[in-house]
This record gives structure tokens, sequence and C-alpha cells, in this order.
């Protein structure tokens, strides 16, 4: 594939993040699942791109790194950063009048390390 496709200049860090959040839904709806929503935003945080796959509601967070020399961009979703990924999904549950006792959620990762992708289901 293009290296020009997988690490296109950007303008800015936001630019950055819609084109990987962009890629990995076009990823993400060729594996089967739903759009549903992309950059919820409330003030407990943001939800990068909420799908669907089957009955299962999945919160995923994308993450980029150009290289994994500080540990990649799956070692960036750090405990305090899933803790937090949570209580957005939380709240978008309860904005959304969908008990969550009733409602089977997954949080799913997909990283782009040094131009590759990968998906991690059930991340955490």
């Amino acid at each position: 594939m293009n290296q020009h496709l997988l690490n296109p200049p950007f303008s800015n860090r936001r630019s950055k993040g819609q084109h990987y959040e962009q890629q990995a839904r076009c990823f993400l709806e060729q594996q089967g699942l739903l759009f549903v929503c992309a950059n919820y935003h409330c003030r407990q945080g943001e939800l990068d791109l909420i799908m669907r796959e089957r009955d299962t509601l999945v919160f995923i967070e994308v993450r980029f790194r150009a290289s994994r020399d500080y540990g990649g961009a799956l070692s960036s979703v750090t405990p305090a950063k899933q803790h937090k990924i949570r209580h957005t999904a939380r709240y978008y549950l309860m904005s959304q009048q969908i008990n969550e006792a009733h409602q089977a959620c997954r949080f799913d990762i997909v990283s782009y390390d040094d131009g590759q992708c990968s998906w991690l289901k059930n991340a955490f």
C-alpha cells in the first residue's frame, strides 16, 4: 500500500485524528460492524467511534503512533484512559436511555503503529 496514504501530511493533530478515525471506521465496516456514532463528546470525555456488532454495542478507541519507540499506540491506552472511556460510555448509554444491564457492550482499540493497523477486541 502507498506509504503516503498510510501517513499523509497533516496540518494539525485534529486532522490526523480524524483521518485515522475514518480509516478505522472503514476497516471495521469491512469487518461487518455497523456505524452508530463518531466523536461523541460530553463533560466526561470523548468516544472516538461507537459501532454495533450484532447485539453488542462497541466503543472503539482509535490510537496512532508514528513509531513504537515509546511503547506503541496500544500501550498509550493507560488504565486512567480506560477508566475515562468507561465513564463516558456509561454517560452515553444513560443519555440514550439504554439500560446497561440489558445491553451487551465491549471496548475495542484500533491502533496504527508505523502504518500497520491492529484491532484488539475486548481490550479492557
